[in-house]
């Protein structure tokens, strides 16, 4: 019956040469020594009468009794008939899985994927949100146990201290999130739909209109001298020859800016 064979001390000084080295420990475990000095665990084993070999570790990160319990849990898989390679790998798959469909990893993999398109502080506001009013509370849940009563829960802290327009606004990133979640094949709902009308309506705004002469100068000046792109430049300067609201402005064509000015000649010949 073959019995262990190596010592922490033979493992401990044993030097590499310019070949290979393998120190049996018995029972197909053995240290493999690299040229370069390396010191690998190796298990040699036999399943469906073929010689198959799995690593056990590096020494000394991983000892010799280390690898001696590692030896015995992989000839415990193989008296039940399971293969020892095969069922680290479907160990390693389903850690994986269960990793990368936490909340947090899918909505900092979807951040990533689409923050370029928004502005900076827009961007970074967006990420301040989550981890400040989500994170903390759904960050580490698996997404697909996710419920929609645990979202109302992680909104209802943001309405509870009175930012209800936040709370808005946080919704539709999860929904965001989690849509991302099912085109990723991570989920196949998005939890949120059930949510809609279950917080309190943001308090209306009104922004008072600007009717002093000095002060709608400056703006349409800013217009002018608007510093981002060529679209939205146009688009301002375009808003008070036109009197429309930005998304009547975006879908406009060139029939509907013919038609304006022709209403506004007539305008002006009847005086």
């Amino acid at each position: 019956m073959a019995t262990h064979k190596l010592t922490d001390l033979v493992c401990r000084t044993v030097k590499p040469t310019d070949k290979t080295q393998k120190l049996a420990d018995g029972y197909g475990l053995y240290l493999e020594v690299t040229p370069k000095g390396s010191k690998l665990w190796r298990f040699r084993y036999r399943y469906e009468r073929k010689f198959k070999l799995i690593s056990l570790g590096i020494y000394p990160f991983v000892s010799l009794s280390e690898a001696r319990a590692a030896l015995a849990d992989c000839k415990r898989l193989l008296d039940q008939g399971i293969d020892p390679s095969k069922e680290r790998q479907a160990t390693q798959a389903s850690k994986f899985a269960s990793e990368s469909g936490r909340f947090e990893v899918v909505a900092r993999e979807w951040f990533s994927k689409f923050h370029a398109q928004w502005a900076e502080s827009h961007a970074k506001v967006n990420m301040q949100r989550l981890e400040r009013d989500v994170f903390p509370w759904l960050g580490d849940r698996p997404i697909v146990e996710i419920t929609a009563s645990e979202v109302l829960e992680t909104l209802n802290r943001i309405v509870n201290r009175g930012a209800i327009e936040t709370a808005h606004r946080v919704r539709s990133l999860i929904s965001q999130i989690f849509r991302y979640g099912i085109a990723t094949n991570r989920i196949t709902h998005d939890v949120t739909a059930g949510l809609v009308g279950a917080l309190p309506p943001s308090p209306e705004k009104h922004l008072a209109a600007i009717t002093h002469p000095k002060r709608l100068g400056q703006v349409l000046r800013m217009f002018d001298t608007y510093p981002g792109g060529l679209v939205v430049r146009c688009a301002l300067q375009l808003t008070p020859l036109l009197f429309v609201r930005p998304g009547e402005l975006r879908m406009m064509e060139w029939a509907d800016i013919a038609t304006v000015f022709k209403y506004e000649r007539i305008r002006i010949c009847l005086g």
